[in-house]
């Protein structure tokens, strides 16, 4: 059918037959026609100008075609027992393009309008609708999707935030680029080897396992290969045409829309050597030298990954020198980004929990002057706005998210460290925690890092700020240290201060960063970088745990304080 603009990407699955008759014996206004000679509608079912609103078929429905399109299925007599076919099918109307082709929807992904949102009703069109005639399946399938955290059904209750106006009437600055300023429109750059830039591209084979005995599991990793150099005649065997354009494939994918790439620069970026590589390729010899042609496909690979790394460095690297450029420093108000309400969506089969909080809402006072437990929240007075929520699991879920157990313990060391600190450390100074929402929405800066610290800390003495961004993380995943641009971006700070300093009337303020690892010591000294890091090299590198030497000894370093607290 096609023209009903009531529907948009509706498709009928289940017995054609019963369709049939249905049509046949009702005044419907459809008409049925076989034709058995047309080329298939899902070739057009995706174009933005296709006329089809509604299609109707059977189960050749379950493979075969492909549309980002679709909003509703209706199902009749399919999807009466659980199977492969009934999922499949399910995917074809889960699928969405997403922006920038991330295959995600808009509620795993930053905003990027205006004001830190998505447009308004996105995510009514991006809801998949089922609707079925005894297909018995649904309700298991329901289960599932329950059961891996997806939401179905659920109560959302509003919970406004309170600003400290007192807070933000004491000056508290972040750097930030000018809205109204552009990189990508503002600054085009030539692709072009930088010896200040490495790529670094890991190939090898890794190998994991676990073993009992007497001393209880054992793991065990193994890994292959070693650092290569691609040999010039390994290079001759490369197409360089076609590395050309899938690198420009890569730059729009990844929306690099201000850089030129010249057709030589590519194989030059691989080919240079002096004074040292530009890449760091960790691989079997069999990749960089294939013994055969059948080898050459992985030494495409190889090089597409090497030169698609070196484009994401060069583009942040050379974006970073334009935001330090441009960057000034903007006093955080009411409007700022990171004060937003909360939307608490709790499941509806969860009555009593849902009268419990509704009524703990409804209060409008407690959640906002102590810890909860119902609604999970944790009160620290120098935070910039009421409530901080936490995390609750699968039951209550918020937006924008609560805290994780590692931030929520973060907030609680400097509550209680604050608290013995007051009229000794801490003597002449205020405190300001602000709890930085993600990409898109909080305080930002040196984007392309991927960056958003979960914190920022004001340390006020005087006139003088001390703004510190502070990210509890696990580290055993880490990359090596010179790998790692977060924990290394505490080195690019001072010097971003110092050029803030020299375009701005603020001449006190200072930046710093700290990550404060939930992997222990033990457990991260011999499995981090080389595996030779000692606690005063992880103290240097602005890398702290919180079983220091002595309680809450890595809140007093990222607060610069020399006392030492006793526990509380």
């Amino acid at each position: 059918a096609s023209g009903a603009n009531d529907y948009f990407g509706v498709i009928y699955i289940g017995d054609t037959g019963a369709f049939r008759k249905l049509a046949e014996e009702d005044d419907s206004g459809f008409t049925l026609e076989e034709d058995a000679v047309s080329g298939s509608l899902f070739d057009a079912i995706g174009r933005p100008d296709t006329t089809i609103d509604v299609l109707i078929g059977a189960k050749k429905f379950m493979e075969g075609w492909n549309s980002w399109r679709v909003s509703s299925m209706g199902l009749l007599n399919i999807g009466r027992r659980e199977g492969s076919e009934i999922i499949q099918l399910f995917g074809r109307g889960v699928r969405l393009r997403g922006r920038g082709y991330s295959l995600k929807r808009s509620a795993t992904l930053d905003g990027s309008a205006p004001d830190g949102g998505h447009p308004a009703g996105l995510g009514l069109l991006e809801t998949l609708n089922v609707f079925a005639v005894r297909a018995d399946y649904m309700t298991q399938f329901r289960a599932y999707l329950e059961k891996e955290g997806i939401e179905i059904d659920t109560v959302e209750l509003p919970l406004g935030i309170r600003t400290n106006r007192d807070f933000l009437n004491q000056g508290l600055v972040a750097p930030r680029v000018p809205a109204d300023r552009n990189f990508v429109d503002e600054a085009f750059i030539l692709l072009e080897p930088d010896h200040g830039i490495r790529a670094r591209v890991d190939l090898s084979l890794k190998v994991q396992s676990l073993e009992s005995g007497a001393g209880g599991l054992q793991a065990m990793a193994m890994s292959g290969g070693r650092d290569l150099a691609i040999p010039a005649g390994s290079l001759a065997l490369v197409d360089w045409q076609r590395v050309y354009l899938e690198l420009l494939d890569y730059k729009e994918a990844k929306e690099y829309g201000n850089l030129v790439i010249r057709p030589e620069t590519a194989r030059t970026i691989v080919e240079t050597t002096e004074p040292d590589r530009l890449y760091s390729l960790i691989a079997e010899d069999s990749v960089a030298a294939p013994r055969s042609f059948a080898g050459a496909d992985a030494l495409h690979d190889a090089v597409l990954a090497i030169l698609r790394s070196y484009v994401d460095r060069f583009c942040r690297a050379r974006r970073e020198r334009w935001e330090s450029e441009h960057m000034i420093y903007t006093e955080l108000d009411e409007d700022d980004a990171n004060f937003r309400d909360y939307k608490v969506k709790i499941a509806r089969s969860e009555e009593e929990l849902i009268e419990s909080i509704r009524k703990l809402i409804d209060e409008a006072d407690r959640i906002y002057r102590e810890d909860t437990q119902d609604l999970p929240a944790v009160h620290f007075d120098r935070h910039l706005y009421q409530p901080l929520l936490v995390e609750a699991g699968d039951r209550v879920k918020s937006d924008p998210p609560g805290l994780n157990q590692a931030e929520r313990r973060f907030v609680e060391d400097l509550r209680k460290y604050c608290v013995g600190e007051r009229d000794r450390a801490l003597a002449g100074k205020e405190i300001f925690l602000l709890r930085n929402l993600s990409r898109g929405k909080g305080v930002g800066f040196f984007e392309k890092r991927g960056f958003y610290p979960d914190f920022i800390l004001w340390i006020k003495d005087g006139a003088a700020q001390r703004i510190v961004f502070v990210e509890p993380h696990g580290m055993v995943h880490a990359e090596a240290y010179r790998h790692d641009d977060r924990a290394r971006l505490h080195e690019a700070l001072p010097g971003l201060a110092a050029a803030l300093a020299s375009r701005t009337t603020l001449k006190d303020v200072t930046l710093d960063s700290f990550i404060v690892s939930t992997t222990s010591y033990e457990e991260l000294r011999t499995r981090y970088d080389d595996g030779t890091w000692d606690r005063a090299r992880f103290d240097e590198r602005h890398i702290l745990f919180r079983e220091q030497s002595a309680p809450y000894a890595h809140v007093a370093r990222i607060l610069g304080s020399p006392g030492r607290h006793e526990s509380t």
